[in-house]
């Protein structure tokens, strides 16, 4: 018969193997209920943020954030832009684009996957907010997800002249591969009205942005780069590259209308003091 000490070890030592299993497995399996997860995708230090706000702040510095989003549900995943290239975590100092900003990253956005538990063959739908280089730049990370985007949108990346549009095919070229679903208008993308990209034209041709009805943390409305930072929101400024003036006006009051109407809040990606206060993954909102 065996010592009954030896026998109380070993019942000890399973139950903690069993108790380590089950928390590695809470940690790396995917879920499949209605969470909303928020990554650090880069940040962006603009040089002068008057290009931001014509005629307000010549050659002052402000630093924005860049951010990128996972939707998961039960029919499946998509995954809301995916900011600047992970390449980036390679060079600390940052690289200067167009002598107007500084763009850095210190975590992968594939290691932020990979944290909660999802590899990026498995993410379903990849919706691009648009296609600037900053929202584009893992995209050939996710080469079966189905491209979900505005067709003026997709037209004009693929079209004759994308730099008329600040559209670089090279950050993108793996897109023409993905399954795509072009749209025209809003999308209810799982088909029970808890997540739905919505058309909101301007900064590009066909800009939109993400509207999440989450059961306990409320409505969320993620912006894309209908505004870059609460001040030109509350101002309705629009940025000097801006594809049609305009519209960009009109959509941002449209959008402040929606807000009010649904109860929603909106999450602007770029703002970095709005993101500070934001849970970010592991962390999620469901």
């Amino acid at each position: 018969m065996q010592n009954p000490k030896n026998l109380a070890r070993f019942f000890f030592a399973t139950l903690l193997i069993l108790a380590m299993t089950a928390c590695a497995t809470r940690q790396t399996t995917p879920s499949s209920s209605l969470r909303l997860y928020a990554f650090n995708c880069g940040s962006i230090d603009v040089l002068d943020i008057s290009i931001f706000q014509p005629g307000i702040g010549k050659g002052e510095h402000k630093t924005l954030t860049n951010s990128c989003y996972l939707v998961t549900h039960p029919k499946g995943s998509l995954l809301w832009d995916t900011g600047l290239s992970d390449e980036l975590v390679k060079t600390p100092e940052g690289i200067t684009f167009m002598d107007a900003f500084v763009l850095r990253s210190t975590r992968t956005l594939a290691s932020q996957l990979n944290e909660i538990g999802y590899k990026s063959e498995t993410i379903k739908y990849l919706g691009i907010s648009h296609m600037h280089g900053d929202h584009v730049g893992n995209v050939n990370l996710f080469p079966r997800a189905t491209l979900l985007m505005q067709k003026e949108e997709y037209d004009a990346a693929f079209g004759s002249e994308p730099g008329k549009y600040g559209f670089d095919p090279a950050t993108y070229s793996t897109l023409r591969s993905n399954p795509l679903q072009t749209l025209e208008g809003d999308y209810d993308v799982f088909g029970d009205g808890t997540v739905i990209i919505k058309r909101m034209l301007g900064h590009t041709p066909g800009h939109q942005a993400l509207y999440v009805k989450l059961p306990k943390s409320g409505n969320i409305l993620l912006s894309g780069d209908l505004v870059h930072y609460t001040d030109n929101w509350v101002h309705k400024r629009v940025p000097v590259f801006n594809f049609d003036k305009e519209q960009s006006v009109k959509t941002m009051e449209d959008t402040e209308k929606f807000l009010k109407e649904n109860h929603a809040v909106l999450w602007i990606q770029h703002d970095l003091e709005q993101n500070a206060g934001i849970k970010h993954a592991p962390a999620y909102y469901d």
